[in-house]
């Protein structure tokens, strides 16, 4: 077997696995997904007063916001920064992050 193409194989087994790791930690997703540069490392504290302050956040309603925002449904001006990062974010990291903003202290 050719040997770049089992170390191919090896690296994409092993960002599989990475991913899925991360997706069971949310506050390890909104540092990597780079949420963190824009709504703040706690998610409380945005870099501009018009980005929203999402911990707290009711999960269902934040996994709709990210949903609507990476299939282009909501297209309004604040949305255009996160258009360009969602497409890097699965569902499932959606939710899990969702989740995990819905149990901090707003």
């Amino acid at each position: 077997m050719n040997r770049q193409f089992v170390a191919v194989c090896v690296g994409l087994m092993l960002a599989a696995g990475s991913n899925l790791a991360l997706a069971q930690d949310g506050a390890a997703l909104y540092k990597a997904k780079t949420c963190w540069s824009c709504h703040g490392k706690d998610a409380k504290t945005p870099i501009l007063p018009i980005y929203p302050k999402i911990a707290g956040q009711n999960k269902e309603y934040a996994l709709t916001q990210m949903k609507d925002i990476k299939s282009g449904a909501r297209s309004n001006g604040t949305s255009a920064a996160m258009k360009g990062v969602m497409h890097l974010v699965s569902e499932e990291e959606m939710a899990t992050i969702a989740e995990w903003l819905s149990t901090l202290e707003p």
